[in-house]
């Protein structure tokens, strides 16, 4: 066998490895909304459905928004450069998530009423949070197509690096949500400090100088 032939084979199977690997990333991101909908179906919701889907619907939004922030890292440290392909799909069923969270929040649980949903952001500023996290993954999606990378250049990729500050804000508002204190650690908050912990660390692996020194070692 040739080395253009070996190569080829190389290459081959890394294309069917990643075949699988996407395979199984989207199967997993549909996972929750399959959960959700089995669960409506067969009476496996809470005692308060609406808000038990609620929630489902914005752990599966954060969950999928870390793993779409761990593609380059991951990227980084593999030097799997296909990899890199994730991100897009993973981002868009992050904001998917996080809409369908925000939608079922107006609609089924407050009935689209303004003036309640008003006094509502007043008495839990975390819901403030939330939504500016949605609008930056909403604007994410709209110009994650090529065009818009064409459309703007440099400016792309610094609108895109926001998608970190979204984390940040999901976090936030996630751990406010739950029945805890986020800054004194107390309660319910183990699964919002680890998602910020998580977030942190991939944030710090895009740092120029750690990605060199793990690209090295």
């Amino acid at each position: 066998m040739t080395d253009i032939d070996a190569r080829e084979k190389i290459s081959n199977r890394r294309v069917d490895a990643f075949i699988v690997v996407r395979t199984l990333a989207h199967a997993l991101a549909l996972l929750p909304l399959a959960r959700i909908l089995f669960a409506a179906f067969t009476g496996g919701l809470s005692i308060n459905p609406i808000q038990d889907v609620e929630q489902r619907l914005g752990r599966a939004a954060i969950a999928l928004l870390t793993a779409a922030l761990a593609v380059t890292p991951a990227v980084t440290l593999s030097g799997w450069k296909k990899l890199g392909k994730l991100a897009r799909p993973l981002g868009l069923y992050a904001f998917g998530y996080a809409f369908l969270h925000f939608l079922t929040f107006i609609w089924l649980d407050f009935g689209f009423n303004g003036p309640l949903l008003l006094r509502e952001l007043r008495e839990k500023p975390y819901i403030i949070l939330g939504l500016s996290a949605l609008i930056i993954l909403n604007a994410l999606a709209v110009t994650s197509f090529r065009w818009w990378q064409r459309r703007l250049g440099k400016i792309w990729k610094r609108l895109h690096r926001l998608v970190y500050l979204a984390g940040v804000l999901a976090v936030l508002h996630y751990g406010l949500a739950v029945k805890g204190n986020l800054f004194t650690l107390q309660g319910n908050v183990l699964l919002p400090v680890l998602y910020g912990i998580g977030i942190l660390i991939l944030l710090a692996i895009r740092i120029p100088v750690v990605k060199n020194r793990l690209k090295k070692s």
